[in-house]
C-alpha cells in the first residue's frame, strides 16, 4: 500500500462507517455524543479484555508451573 494513499483510504473507511451507522444524517452535537459513547464502550471493552486476559494468563502460568514444579508433591497431595 502506498503511503500517499493511506489518508484517502482512512477517509474512505470513515465514510463507510458513517454510511453503515447512518451517522452522516446526525447533527454535529449528536455525532459528538455518538462517537464519544462508542469510543468509551470500545475503551471499556479493551480494558476489560486486557485485565481478564492478564488474569487468565497468570492463573494458567501458575497452574503450568505447579504441574512442572515438583511432580512428587503434586501426586502426594492428590493421594492425601
Amino acid at each position: 500500500m502506498d503511503v500517499k494513499s493511506t489518508p484517502s483510504y482512512l477517509y474512505w473507511l470513515f465514510c463507510q462507517f458513517e454510511l453503515i451507522t447512518c451517522s452522516y444524517l446526525m447533527e454535529p452535537w449528536e455525532k459528538v455524543l455518538f462517537y464519544s459513547f462508542n469510543l468509551a464502550m470500545l475503551g471499556l471493552l479493551l480494558y476489560t479484555t486486557y485485565v481478564c486476559l492478564a488474569f487468565h494468563a497468570s492463573s494458567a502460568f501458575q497452574l503450568l508451573c505447579s504441574f512442572l514444579g515438583n511432580p512428587r508433591e503434586n501426586s502426594l497431595s492428590v493421594v492425601k
